[in-house]
């Protein structure tokens, strides 16, 4: 039953987005942008002005995070090579995990809103090695400077700046700050049904492939970083679910500007995305009696 009403607004959101899309195929480039560049840095900013004073706590969870990210990369390149595939193909997929669009809801509806922190310190850290590693592997021409200039990455330096300064800004302010910030979580989940309904069944089995082999992946190194890392135990199930993300939407998006197989990877990230109505669950049998 606790699974149930952790998995249940999450996928009923989605699957609202999947039955519009199917039935009106709407443009989401517009709502997507401001969501990356408004909904989610206002998110952001609010959190974070709150929680940054306790920011070296979460270090550990980040360098976990950053160890999930690579090793999973790491795994996957021989992977890739010995089914044949392109490793620029899978390998980010199973680096990068959904962590807004289903990670941040579902780690908060399991852990209680005291997992929120940890849960934007893995989003941000997969989010910044998605920008800018992710963008290097698929084009050893790309900058990391641009990282910096994100909406998302100056509204984490303004909180940052705020709450080291110990300026205390007025409530006034704040209250339209966290009402824009409360538009993203749907609008990432409802944008993911979108995405679904243009699933290609074509490559299904190189998805199916990926769907399994992400969060297994994922969740063994996660479990071993769990082991080597000192942490909380809301950081633990944090880290644990982190690892059982399915790829990110933003993978399918990287591979279309690059010209990296993008109808493989679109394949990877839907059927991995879909098959988390059942791989998310499996995960929280383990992590509800272990870390909840």
């Amino acid at each position: 039953m606790r699974i149930f009403e952790i998995i249940f607004p999450i996928f009923i959101i989605v699957l609202i987005g999947l039955i519009y899309g199917k039935r009106f195929s709407p443009d989401m480039s517009l709502p997507n942008r401001l969501n990356m560049d408004v909904f989610i840095p206002a998110l952001l900013f609010s959190v974070l002005t709150r929680q940054v004073d306790h920011a070296g706590f979460y270090v550990n969870l980040a360098l976990a995070s950053v160890l999930v990210i690579l090793g999973s990369g790491l795994i996957a390149w021989p992977v890739a090579r010995w089914l044949k595939i392109d490793p620029k193909t899978l390998c980010p997929p199973m680096m990068f995990s959904n962590a807004g669009n289903i990670g941040l809801p579902l780690m908060v509806m399991t852990f209680g809103e005291q997992a929120f922190p940890a849960a934007v310190v893995v989003f941000l850290v997969g989010n910044f090695l998605h920008i800018s590693l992710g963008s290097y592997l698929l084009d050893h021409r790309a900058h990391f400077l641009r990282v910096l200039m994100s909406p998302m990455m100056t509204a984490v330096i303004l909180a940052i700046v705020v709450s080291v300064s110990g300026f205390e800004i007025k409530e006034v302010i704040m209250k339209p700050i966290e009402m824009l910030g409360q538009i993203c979580i749907p609008l990432m989940l409802f944008s993911l049904g979108i995405r679904l309904s243009d699933v290609d069944l074509s490559q299904w089995r190189l998805g199916l492939l990926s769907a399994i082999l992400a969060p297994v992946i994922g969740i063994l190194i996660a479990l071993m970083a769990i082991h080597f890392f000192e942490m909380t135990r809301t950081q633990q199930g944090v880290l644990f679910m982190f690892g059982a993300l399915p790829p990110a939407v933003m993978n399918f998006m990287f591979a279309e500007h690059y010209d990296q197989e993008p109808e493989r990877v679109a394949a990877i990230v839907l059927i991995s995305n879909a098959f988390a109505v059942i791989s998310i669950p499996l995960a929280l049998v383990y992590a509800l009696p272990e870390f909840g």
